[in-house]
């Protein structure tokens, strides 16, 4: 080891007597001087900016799971080990572990972002000293990353609030970033994004940016900023541009089955990338055997439906009555092998369900799948339970339970099927293979439209606009003007569960009534005392029984949370590493005491 060492020292003495070692040289062919110099070179730039997009849906524990149980639709269903963000009042905090597929992705999200930031930074700095790009290819490309940028700051400012913000391209060190006003940020990518409204085409390739793309997300920031007219007037422009139309017929690889419906074929793999889908404005590409795509798959099914394979759901004479080994009655092929990661909560699967003929939830179809429509598969009670092959049950008729150990929060709940299921090209059980995945589609223009109508005071617009929706899902229309922001919320979850970024629209939402004032369930909200009196919370407590009836899994953990959830925590990590500036806490988490004013200017 003394040889080593002294040989090692002799090395770095010898180098460092040369100048040539000093000077920094590119580790790959594909860094920004090799690469950002032509058309074909800022077109891969992008593609790399989506593919760090296209992460948040996929994978073990995928990052949407936390998006999704910071809201009123569901929560961590694991229930066999400390960690998991059940009681979130003891285990969010600034110095937990926020990046870990069994916890939560917290951590996840401020570091993707803000690598998508630095990404897009570098594209929007270099790409005005390059020659030979026409101005309007030039345009187009600036406005790509202005998208992804706006993008990234959209979801920051809506996850963690007032944060730090930089537009250009880092080629040094920095220490210093200053927190800026959540406002601020907004406002700059509004501008950009009406930039890149005007730049960036209608039609492009499925999976990159289009001009749908970036009013859709333009018409989130308007709403944001609460400007109502202009929201209305940027979604409006998608929707009636004629490039995108939802899809109301049957179409693509099961139309011929008349066992399904628009519901299901709008949502199958192959569907989703047909040029015939004009519903898509924005959609991450993972395609199996494409050299891009990711080796996990979206493990749909394993993170968002229940453990029905548990051997500790019995038969009603006491057997075993589940398996997921490879048997004559295959649901681990024909719906998958869950773990209940993502548990639905009683909201997202039986209360907001008004309409009997809505096709999102219809078990007829096979869209909706509820837990007695499995039956009991394994094989070794064949012959000897008069159950095997028969609809599972969760209580005899004596009311006493049939899952041994308790466990119905993660073994014991509903899903949409129809969303859900996804071949899996990778493994069995299968789990969800590779499909491209929405980000945004037309059906939610319309609800950010009937959205910025209510805010507006006009509730027979916004009541038009969620029609829409409830027709292609065949459901009787609302009475005209009796939608409001609850209805809307409601809709939104019937349509985009595991799609939208839920936590974040909540948390958007719960800013406009701050900032207006207005009033709901005779209730007002302000700025001032945003993380500890909000809507989010109030909505989330309402309708999400597991928080509000502080519900404990097997384990005794208790679900919880408060009021300042409605942001999530600045990981301490990355304060402590700013160390020449401070970089403000969100009010409710250790460290907020030395917080400084927030910037009311994006620096230079």
């Amino acid at each position: 080891m003394k040889y080593l060492a002294i040989t090692a020292l002799v090395v770095l003495v010898t180098q460092s007597c040369q100048k040539d070692w000093l000077k920094p040289k590119a580790l790959s062919f594909f860094s920004p001087e090799n690469t950002l110099i032509d058309e074909p070179g800022f077109n891969a730039a992008i593609a790399a900016i989506a593919r760090n997009v296209r992460d948040e849906w996929y994978g073990d524990g995928a990052p949407i799971i936390s998006e999704t149980i910071f809201s009123e639709e569901a929560v961590e269903g694991t229930t066999d080990k400390f960690g998991p963000a059940v009681n979130l009042n003891v285990l969010i905090t600034p110095d937990a572990n926020l990046n870990n597929v069994d916890f939560n992705r917290i951590g996840w999200y401020w570091e993707r972002w803000y690598l998508v930031v630095r990404l897009a930074n570098t594209v929007t700095s270099r790409l005005g000293d390059v020659k030979g790009i026409p101005d309007a290819n030039k345009n187009a490309i600036l406005g790509k990353a202005y998208f992804y940028r706006a993008y990234a700051y959209y979801r920051l400012t809506h996850e963690f609030g007032d944060v730090p913000c930089s537009l250009k391209e880092l080629t040094d060190a920095k220490l210093d970033f200053q927190t800026v006003k959540r406002e601020v940020i907004l406002q700059k990518m509004k501008t950009d994004l009406e930039f890149a409204f005007a730049n960036v085409p209608w039609v492009t390739s499925k999976g990159d940016v289009n001009r749908g793309a970036v009013g859709h997300l333009l018409t989130k920031v308007n709403l944001a900023l609460g400007l109502f007219d202009d929201a209305i007037a940027s979604s409006t422009a998608v929707i009636n541009n004629g490039t995108f139309k939802l899809m109301t017929s049957r179409f693509g690889a099961d139309a011929a089955n008349s066992k399904k419906n628009v519901i299901w074929d709008l949502h199958r793999p192959v569907n989703k990338f047909l040029a015939s889908n004009t519903e898509v404005l924005f959609s991450v590409i993972d395609r199996f055997g494409d050299p891009s795509a990711t080796t996990t798959g979206t493990t749909s099914m394993r993170q968002a439906l229940p453990f029905s394979s548990n051997a500790a759901i019995l038969t009603p004479d006491g057997k075993q009555g589940m398996t997921n080994t490879l048997v004559e009655i295959d649901h681990m092929k024909n719906y998958g092998r869950g773990i209940g990661r993502c548990r639905a909560t009683p909201y997202a699967t039986r209360y907001i369900w008004d309409d009997p003929k809505d096709l999102r939830h219809d078990t007829l179809s096979g869209n909706w799948m509820e837990m007695e429509n499995l039956t009991y598969n394994n094989q070794a009670i064949k012959g000897v339970s008069p159950f095997y092959g028969q609809r599972m049950q969760l209580r005899k008729a004596d009311g006493s339970l049939l899952v041994s150990n308790g466990d119905t929060i993660r073994t014991w709940f509903a899903w949409p099927h129809y969303k859900l299921y996804v071949e899996d090209q990778i493994r069995y059980p299968w789990q969800g293979g590779n499909t491209d995945w929405y980000a945004f589609r037309l059906a939610e223009t319309y609800l950010l439209r009937a959205e910025a109508y209510w805010w507006k005071g006009d509730a027979a617009a916004a009541t038009a606009d969620v029609n829409t929706i409830r027709k292609r899902a065949g459901c009787d229309a609302y009475a005209a003007g009796t939608v409001d922001i609850g209805m809307i919320l409601d809709e939104r979850a019937r349509e985009l569960y595991y799609e939208e970024p839920r936590k974040t629209e909540l948390t958007r939402v719960a800013y406009i009534f701050a900032k207006t004032g207005k009033s709901y369930n005779g209730k007002t909200y302000s700025l001032s005392s945003f993380s500890t009196a909000n809507f989010f919370y109030d909505r989330i407590m309402s309708k999400n029984d597991f928080y509000a009836k502080g519900i404990k899994n097997i384990r005794g953990d208790q679900y919880t949370m408060s009021p300042y959830h409605v942001l999530w925590p600045i990981p301490r990590t990355a304060i402590l590493a700013n160390s020449l500036a401070t970089i403000n806490q969100n009010i409710g988490y250790s460290g907020a005491e030395k917080n400084v004013a927030p910037l009311d200017k994006i620096p230079d």
